[in-house]
């Protein structure tokens, strides 16, 4: 595809966006910008967002491995907040700290990620009619495991947040979902800006 056909089906994608779209792209940026600020507020706005894609990618994408990552963001969502709202007693500090995977936590985080790839692909390809398999469970089992290591404030969740969305860029882009796939440019960006503000942080913490 050329970069003019690439210029096209973007103008005629924003054409083609509905309100409901609009809305849930608003609410995932703010999201991720809560996120990199180390906001609770970072759960109520991704819960809107992940609701909506859930909608979105079983009603109208047919991407099933993303439309149960979302219902699956919407779980951690809740739990996360939980883990981020819990504080010390007497003290009113805050119990979790952002904080760096070990070895070991990094081969758990791998094998998550591994589990969590081959049982999507498996169930896409016997269960489903998805075009894009392959594409849709590697994005998805990526941001499962990004997901996952947010609720712990692991700064790892960024490595993972970067990989999911250089994924999903053109895998929205081929289903159409446009507006979709120029949000997850942006997140990209912010993935990166997310994982130097966390890093500066646990540095000025162990300082």
């Amino acid at each position: 595809m050329s970069a003019t056909e690439i210029v096209q089906k973007f103008t005629e994608g924003l054409h083609d966006t509905t309100l409901p779209e609009y809305i849930a792209v608003i609410f995932g940026i703010a999201s991720v910008l809560y996120s990199r600020k180390e906001n609770i507020l970072v759960y109520p706005t991704g819960i809107i967002n992940t609701v909506l894609y859930t909608w979105f990618c079983f009603g109208w994408w047919g991407l099933y491995a993303e439309g149960s990552l979302n219902f699956y963001y919407t779980i951690m969502s809740i739990y996360g907040w939980v883990l981020w709202a819990r504080k010390k007693k007497g003290s009113g500090e805050h119990k979790l700290h952002i904080t760096k995977s070990n070895f070991k936590e990094w081969m758990a985080a791998l094998i998550f990620f591994a589990t969590c790839y081959v049982v999507l692909y498996f169930v896409l390809k016997k269960y489903t009619n998805s075009t894009v398999p392959f594409a849709d469970a590697f994005a998805s089992a990526s941001a499962y495991t990004g997901m996952w290591l947010m609720a712990k404030k692991k700064l790892e969740n960024w490595i993972w947040w970067i990989i999911t969305n250089i994924a999903s860029i053109p895998l929205y882009f081929i289903k159409g979902a446009v507006f979709t796939s120029f949000q997850y440019i942006v997140f990209f960006i912010l993935a990166v800006l997310g994982y130097m503000a966390w890093n500066k942080k646990l540095q000025q913490n162990h300082a």
